[in-house]
């Protein structure tokens, strides 16, 4: 699916060192602005119990995750969407990653410098998140300004939609309905309106013709986010420190999440063993690694579930989209399986887990026999029958 995030923000909030402890890099980290010009990018796997008991189930040391693709993208300053601090680089970068997360600095810390002589995280939030609007705004004058175009001389546009690309057809007359070139216009002054009062598309209610039709502008503010409050050391296992409330109330207003966590420890944790890294957060008063945490919502911020195949011995982890019917997800596996699509047996993890054996539930009659409708769930174990 080439699922990726990518992790914006301010210079100097941290940024690589949640890239570094996500990747358990060693790249090291400087404190100066737009010290990552070209993004960073790692491939993280998505911790997954289900996956390792699987594995312990069929006896099978051969296992493999889904993953995400994070990319460390620069700081954004103030006039990045006209070009400041090598903004056009920057934000051409997000428009390719499919969910954002975005890192607020929420620590005091002489030594790391600042772009405000303080921290307020409010500030910072509405500082980026402006720049991805008005970003977004010029975009959309640009598409308006060409539709008004059309509407005057009487010829119209009608946009296919494919992977890659965007091909845009012109028709003349009943070809197509001037009506629809005055839904276009109307819809992207409503996004025109909405950005003008600096708030994000994805906060706008649009229907889903809506949202196929403005899909190919690229639009930064319509990316899912993720706020990533980053706290100081003492402060990580403080829910409710004054900064975060900060974090937590812009993230309200969107019905975004918000994860919190000290970048700086979990970078040092990423470089211990498993055992000292648990014994660490014990000491430190953490209940579960963070980074996890970070991980799975990212994964469903997209809408996205996990289904199992078990083959030869090896057992492997799938990603698709909620929603995906049982041919769409055999082509995940190959397109062979998807072209010549004949059944699907699946059992539920949790019903194999209780089992503990895929015999067993042959034999008390729990693995099902499904067609080209079923829709796939969270959790399936799945062996699809195809013909070549």
């Amino acid at each position: 699916m080439g699922l990726s995030c990518g992790i914006i923000g301010l210079p100097n909030v941290g940024k690589s060192t949640v890239f570094n402890a996500l990747t358990r890099g060693n790249a090291s980290v400087f404190n100066y602005p737009f010290c990552t010009i070209e993004p960073n990018v790692g491939v993280v796997p998505v911790p997954d119990e289900r996956l390792e008991g699987l594995g312990a189930i069929v006896k099978s040391e051969d296992i493999t995750p889904t993953t995400i693709k994070f990319l460390d993208i620069a700081g954004l300053v103030k006039g990045a969407s006209k070009g400041e601090g090598l903004g056009n680089q920057f934000l051409s970068h997000i428009r390719t990653v499919e969910a954002i997360v975005h890192v607020v600095r929420c620590f005091q810390d002489r030594k790391v410098a600042h772009i405000e002589p303080d921290i307020e995280p409010e500030r910072d939030i509405e500082m980026v998140n402006l720049e991805l609007a008005l970003a977004d705004l010029e975009l959309v004058e640009r598409r308006l300004e060409k539709v008004e175009k059309l509407a005057k001389s009487g010829e119209h546009v009608r946009v296919l939609h494919s992977r890659s690309t965007v091909k845009q057809c012109r028709f003349t007359g009943s070809a197509v309905r001037q009506a629809e070139v005055e839904e276009e216009r109307e819809l992207l002054n409503r996004i025109k309106s909405w950005l003008g009062e600096g708030k994000p598309v994805r906060s706008l209610s649009l229907s889903m013709e809506e949202s196929h039709l403005i899909r190919d502008l690229g639009l930064l503010t319509s990316k899912p986010v993720i706020y990533l409050a980053n706290v100081g050391e003492d402060m990580s296992a403080t829910p409710e420190q004054p900064y975060l409330k900060e974090v937590k109330e812009v993230a309200k207003k969107e019905g975004a999440e918000v994860i919190s966590l000290s970048a700086k420890l979990e970078a040092e944790m990423a470089e211990l063993g498993e055992e000292e890294a648990r014994e660490f957060r014990e000491e430190m008063g953490i209940r579960e690694p963070w980074l996890t945490k970070l991980i799975q919502a990212c994964y469903s911020l997209l809408g996205l579930i996990t289904f199992y195949t078990v083959a030869q011995g090896k057992v492997r982890a799938w990603t698709v989209v909620k929603g995906t019917k049982a041919p769409e997800a055999a082509g995940k596996v190959h397109s062979d399986m998807q072209r010549g699509f004949i059944r699907a047996e699946v059992i539920p993890f949790e019903d194999l887990n209780a089992q503990g054996s895929l015999t067993v539930c042959r034999e008390k009659g729990l693995v099902r026999t499904e067609g080209k409708n079923y829709t796939v769930p969270d959790g399936d174990v799945i062996y699809f029958h195809f013909h070549l």
